[in-house]
């Protein structure tokens, strides 16, 4: 595999169509309106991820969910969010990222209102999956937009920082908020918090966020999207359903060879179509299919383990979901500070050393906590949660500059899409299989240590992946 920048000859520059009106030169003022409204929409979806861990005990009381139930709730989610976002990101090159932004907003409002309503675990889990529906719209139209928004590249890296330090005041937010909602009214209303915030990001975005450019040669290729959905939908499938069912069953094994049959198809169609959904010269360039991989096996790690530790502290520890929130603050809260100094590293050094630091900082993290039982001092504990939280939310602005620079610009959309992908499948697989040792283990703590030590050596094989073959500097991408 090569770095230098991707070359598409049959481009049709053409059918690139420039928005009317575009203001060359926003002022400051303006571009931090933008910067807000922009992160507003993935403050949303990282805070329902969030905000739905803590409410999982209330949840399987009132509504009679299994742990399998639960996983579902997490990964119906997940999936569609990661089955969809290949055809997102060629939506928003196609028909203007702006307007699927718009319409991301729209769905993940009305699904959150949904979701506060549900009757029954069958409802919540149908309208989750309306949810993922809209977050996959609006994470790579909010990376696109803030890619054609920036041109500098040290400006760029910087904004990047602060879209991934909102995720971390959103991650944050999400335990206390959440246990407090529930503790003063229900595990419906942390749905309903999205309804007001949904509303405003819509306005917002109508008012200031300038049009992107649109790319009208871009195809929407139905025929790979249904392959990638069925491959992705029975890879979860498996994985959650494996463990109860026994991983040698007929249903299960008859699902991984449909899940092969598919994934080949998938690659057999990207490869002869003319305009594929997921250009695969994109991963030529080494540096943009280890940073896709690392995204993958980062977030197996950490959303697996966020699913688990917020039960362990309920049902191990015997924690409310508001004191779940306030232990689990510091993991969260690191992310602030950790994805802003990272911004500012990564323009400064380049991708590499920033996620090469954080991926070892979390790896070390997460072996330590193999050692964590139901009596251990919350201060040590508190110390790896930290060291976790920091080492991800500190590799994931450089992550996401390494995938945004090593792709031309008129990829950034489809480019953005293949990353959050490669994480959702990541927090799919982590919740289905890390779930699975903490459901099916005689002992819950025992479980979460094999769990624990799975997700550390996800961390530390990305580490060296990025150590070897991401490059100091990403080179500039072809317009």
């Amino acid at each position: 595999m090569s770095d230098t920048p991707i070359e598409y000859e049959d481009l049709p520059i053409q059918g690139c169509e420039k928005p009317p009106n575009l203001p060359p030169q926003p002022t400051r003022l303006v571009k931090n309106i933008i910067i807000a409204t922009i992160c507003l929409g993935y403050f949303m979806v990282i805070l329902d991820t969030t905000v739905v861990n803590v409410a999982l005990p209330d949840i399987t009381r009132q509504l009679g969910a299994t742990t399998t139930g639960l996983q579902w709730i997490v990964d119906g989610y997940a999936l569609v969010f990661a089955s969809f976002l290949l055809t997102a990101g060629a939506l928003g090159d196609r028909l203007g990222s702006k307007q699927v932004f718009l319409g991301g907003l729209v769905i993940f409002t009305v699904a959150s209102a949904l979701c506060g309503i549900a009757p029954n675990l069958w409802m919540l889990q149908s309208v989750r999956v309306v949810q993922g529906v809209g977050a996959a719209l609006l994470v790579p139209a909010a990376l696109a937009l803030l890619n054609h928004s920036f041109a500098d590249a040290r400006e760029r890296a910087r904004v990047i920082g602060i879209w991934g330090g909102i995720a971390g005041i959103a991650g944050g937010a999400g335990p206390v908020v959440g246990g407090f909602l529930i503790n003063a009214l229900s595990w419906r209303s942390v749905f309903f918090l999205n309804v007001p915030l949904g509303m405003l990001g819509f306005l917002l975005t109508l008012r200031f966020v300038p049009l992107a450019p649109r790319f009208s040669w871009r195809g929407l290729d139905l025929a790979a999207q249904g392959t990638g959905i069925v491959t992705l939908g029975l890879l979860a499938f498996i994985f959650i359903q494996g463990g109860s069912w026994g991983w040698t069953s007929l249903p299960i094994l008859s699902a991984g060879v449909v899940c092969v049959l598919a994934a080949g198809l998938f690659l057999f169609i990207e490869r002869r179509t003319a305009h594929p959904m997921l250009p695969l010269k994109l991963f030529s360039s080494s540096t943009f299919s280890v940073a896709t991989a690392a995204g993958l096996l980062l977030s197996f790690g950490f959303y697996g383990e966020l699913f688990f530790i917020s039960l362990f502290f309920q049902q191990v520890q015997g924690y409310s979901p508001f004191v779940t929130g306030l232990v689990l603050l510091p993991q969260m809260g690191v992310a602030v500070f950790a994805s802003a100094f990272a911004g500012r590293v990564t323009g400064h050094l380049g991708p590499r050393v920033p996620m090469v630091i954080g991926l070892l900082l979390g790896g070390i993290g997460f072996l330590a906590m193999v050692f964590v039982g139901a009596s251990t001092s919350y201060v040590l504990l508190c110390a790896m949660l930290m060291a976790i939280g920091f080492g991800t939310s500190f590799t994931m602005p450089a992550m996401t500059t390494a995938v945004i620079d090593s792709a031309p610009k008129a990829n950034s959309g489809i480019a953005a899409a293949v990353l959050n992908a490669s994480r959702q499948v990541g927090s799919v697989l982590g919740v289905a299989l890390l779930g699975a040792f903490v459901s099916q283990r005689a002992s819950f703590v025992s479980g979460m240590h094999t769990a624990l030590g799975i997700a550390g050596g996800a961390f530390l094989l990305a580490c060296v992946l990025t150590f070897v073959f991401v490059q100091r500097r990403t080179p500039p991408a072809r317009e």
